[in-house]
């Protein structure tokens, strides 16, 4: 899938109530935190014509950040970071596996050849995991995700007062969480069903 896509639902996990905005940070950037195995295409591309090719995405993307070990790392820097530790390294640990399982869904290549994750690195190289209804990264289904993952950060953002935007901007988000209130009021919490 999408970075975006990896983005939202990591968002997602670390949206509720409890967790400051840097623990939501660390939770958000769990989510997409596997894919740092794939900047190596930058390399790949720049040196693709010359005498000596560097192969990192090729041989690293889907390998390096993609298994236990990289998650492990991921959450025992977000426990240092974090003030509310336990909570904030299971959601982290929980994105960084939804990564995992939205890539196992779909991101399978044009071609068709399917990445398996080497989920036991670096401890074992037993699990390869694949999927074989794995649909490829193109695929509709990608779309339809990404755009559910959308809808239901403007919810939260609605719902709890807080949008992705605050990671980069707090005044952003403020101007954006009340425009989105002023044109669909929240429920009054005073009210009586």
């Amino acid at each position: 899938m999408h970075v975006g896509t990896h983005f939202f639902a990591g968002w997602l996990v670390g949206v509720a109530p409890g967790l400051s905005p840097r623990e939501r940070a660390l939770v958000a950037s769990a989510g997409v935190a596997p894919d740092l195995d794939g900047l190596g295409i930058i390399a790949e591309a720049a040196t693709a014509n010359s005498a000596h090719p560097l192969p990192w995405y090729s041989l690293y993307h889907h390998n390096l950040g993609h298994n236990l070990g990289f998650a492990l790392v991921v959450t025992a820097f977000a426990f240092a970071l974090a003030r509310r530790r336990v909570l904030t390294a299971a959601l982290v640990f929980a994105a960084f596996h939804l990564h995992l399982l939205c890539d196992l869904a779909g991101s399978r290549g044009t071609d068709g050849e399917q990445w398996p994750i080497p989920y036991l690195m670096p401890f074992s190289r037993a699990a390869q995991l694949t999927w074989s209804g794995q649909w490829t990264l193109g695929a509709w289904q990608n779309t339809v995700i990404t755009a559910f993952l959308l809808a239901a950060t403007v919810v939260a953002a609605w719902w709890w007062g807080r949008s992705p935007l605050g990671l980069f901007s707090p005044r952003a988000d403020a101007v954006f969480v009340t425009t989105l209130r002023a044109r669909v009021p929240p429920p009054d919490p005073g009210a009586t069903a």
